[in-house]
């Protein structure tokens, strides 16, 4: 297939939320405890009661020269602006032929875990004001091109349930989870009794539980003197992790219809890990675990996503991976994200893997559509939808790579004038 037939659906992107998004959306009596930002220096910095709240380092380096992404905090004049204007990113999302892209939050981290330790009613409320903006603004103003994706207050099940019922009817398809709960000192997801209010909300709303690699990174317990390239590198690892606690315990097994969908770990551990599975399931009886009379690879193939950004070796053994479980994602404007070259990649990826027309199909869009249940084509034809047709709207975006002391000098200009 052509680049320019391809559709794209990306399933792991990220937005750097602006600043006056609470101003917006949260009630008037919480206004005194609202999160904010703040500035140091050149950098700007979330806080929630006193502490930090989400940072924005490797988040948004997308546009700058590779020497000078770091982890250390930035501020939005030092970004490209598609980071956090939804106006820049649709235009960002049309130079790559993104058709439609779902969002992780900064904000907070993927899952709300800055917001985990303070577990009362004036968090829950900031929740839901994000949810709001989330959906309300920041979907919503170009419909069809997100798909929405909600954090719940997971410190109190019912109040959690009840949140992801409300953001199922304004629109949500995921809810994004820890990886590792037990990590941020909350109940394993061994423990049915404590989810159980969640998965079923999320069971009967049909929406999926989305895990993005991050939350779960301090289950990794480092050699001393390791470098930060380890964490980096090990970070999908931890995919599997949470799939060995979600499949071996209740979540899979006592809940069919709900689904899991794992972000940015790639797909090259999941036929390693379900060969693992099976062997041990068909080997150690003596343990007597229960699949329904099925293998636990059928389970897990059933009810996930698996998404890369590239994997060239996983996409050669895709079938092996599970054709109808792989989804693409571009990672905006993260560091691994490969924009705005994006097709250029997946086709080189798919042509050396010989992907047939539908296989590139499944994993550009399809499967990621069925999982989330999505209509790409709601808002736009499939003939407008295209990689050829949505760049052919973006060809005056502007790509250079600029130094961040040039991003700033460009925000500085622009709002001088405002």
């Amino acid at each position: 297939m052509d680049k320019n037939e391809m559709i794209l659906v990306s399933v792991d992107d990220h937005v750097i939320e602006p600043p006056d998004m609470f101003e917006r959306h949260l009630p008037k009596r919480w206004a005194e405890a609202a999160p904010h930002v703040v500035t140091q220096g050149t950098a700007n910095q979330w806080m929630y009661r006193g502490r930090p709240a989400g940072l924005v380092g490797l988040n948004a380096v997308v546009g700058w020269p590779p020497l000078e992404w770091n982890s250390e905090p930035s501020g939005f004049a030092e970004m490209r602006p598609g980071a956090y204007d939804i106006h820049s990113r649709v235009r960002d999302m049309d130079r790559n032929g993104v058709l439609s892209s779902m969002c992780f939050p900064t904000f907070a981290g993927f899952s709300g875990g800055h917001l985990i330790q303070f577990r009362d009613e004036t968090t829950t409320a900031v929740i839901q004001a994000y949810n709001d903006w989330h959906i309300d603004e920041w979907c919503a103003t170009y419909p069809g091109r997100f798909i929405p994706l909600a954090i719940a207050p997971i410190y109190d099940p019912q109040a959690a349930a009840a949140e992801i019922r409300r953001v199922a009817a304004k629109g949500a398809r995921g809810i994004a989870m820890p990886e590792m709960p037990h990590i941020d000192n909350l109940p394993s997801y061994h423990d049915e009794d404590y989810w159980k209010p969640i998965w079923t909300a999320m069971s009967e709303c049909n929406v999926a539980m989305t895990l993005h690699i991050g939350m779960g990174l301090r289950s990794l317990t480092m050699a001393p003197g390791a470098p930060r390239d380890h964490t980096m590198i090990l970070a999908c690892q931890i995919s599997a992790l949470a799939a060995q606690d979600l499949l071996w315990g209740p979540a899979y097994r006592n809940y069919p219809d709900l689904t899991f969908s794992y972000a940015e770990g790639g797909i090259g551990w999941v036929p390693f890990y379900l060969d693992r599975c099976d062997r041990h399931y068909t080997n150690q009886k003596w343990l007597r675990r229960d699949f329904g009379g099925r293998l636990p690879s059928q389970v897990f193939l059933e009810q996930s996503l698996a998404c890369f950004v590239t994997d060239p070796h996983a996409v050669a053994a895709r079938h092996e991976v599970g054709m109808d479980i792989i989804a693409w994602e571009c990672d905006y404007p993260h560091s691994d994200s490969i924009w705005p070259d994006a097709p250029e990649w997946l086709e080189q990826e798919f042509t050396k893997a010989g992907c047939t027309d539908a296989e590139i199909n499944k994993m550009t869009w399809e499967n990621a559509c069925r999982f989330y249940h999505w209509d790409p084509f709601a808002e736009l034809p499939r003939e407008r939808a295209t990689v050829g047709a949505l760049r052919a709207l973006a060809a005056d975006v502007d790509t250079t790579i600029r130094p961040r002391a040039e991003w700033a000098e460009l925000y500085r200009q622009k709002h001088a004038t405002v």
